[in-house]
């Protein structure tokens, strides 16, 4: 599987970014797929992950309420919709896909290549 990832940005704070990342390889639903972010002189941070089948999700506390992860399988597609998005935000976001539905990194191998996110106060 190869991902890859799109739709970062500069935003103002308040704004909204959505994050796609498309899959190739005829397996993608197979995978749970999560988003991780890293900002300069920080570590990889989980952000949320969505189940192989969409029904499962999980959204890590800091962003619940405000990003939101789905998936459409017919299109290869996971999405990361960003709202009310605040500067310490701003990072580069990675998607991963893995047989686990994890909130940690070894819970994915296959990476995507990052996109940026850049959100200006």
């Amino acid at each position: 599987v190869q991902l890859q990832a799109s739709g970062g940005g500069l935003v103002q704070a308040g704004g909204s970014l959505r994050l796609s990342c498309a899959a190739s390889g005829r397996t993608f639903s197979s995978y749970a797929v999560g988003w991780f972010r890293q900002a300069p002189g920080k570590e990889r941070e989980f952000v949320a992950t969505v189940s192989w089948s969409g029904i499962r999700t999980y959204t890590a506390d800091s962003m619940k309420g405000r990003f939101t992860i789905s998936r459409d399988n017919a299109k290869n597609t996971v999405y990361l919709q960003m709202n009310s998005l605040k500067p310490e935000d701003a990072a580069v976001y990675y998607c991963a896909a893995g047989l686990t539905f994890g909130n940690t990194s070894n819970a994915y191998f296959y990476w995507g290549q990052g996109t940026q996110v850049t959100v200006s106060s």
